[in-house]
């Protein structure tokens, strides 16, 4: 069997490799939340409006204001780390 195939057809799993797998994973989050901090809104899609049944009217999105955006959740955990960070240096 040729090295490839061999590694492929194993069935047993290393933790340490899904340890590794799992930390890149949670860094390329970071760093895509601290680039990107707002997603699309899950309720209107980014619209940020709906359209009536008629189709002639619409309304402003109750969730996002309007402006079809939100925070991701780990732009969220980031900020409030920071602050907590801040205010623990400016009491010292």
């Amino acid at each position: 069997m040729t090295p490839l195939l061999t590694a492929a057809s194993d069935t047993t799993t290393n933790p340490a490799a899904l340890l590794a797998l799992a930390a890149l994973a949670g860094i390329a989050y970071v760093i895509h939340c601290v680039i990107w901090p707002f997603g699309s809104c899950r309720k209107c899609d980014g619209a940020g409006r709906f359209r009536s049944p008629s189709g002639r009217a619409w309304r402003y999105c109750n969730r996002c204001g309007g402006n079809g955006a939100r925070i991701r959740t780990g732009r969220r955990i980031w900020t409030y780390l920071k602050h907590t960070h801040d205010r623990d240096r400016r009491t010292r």
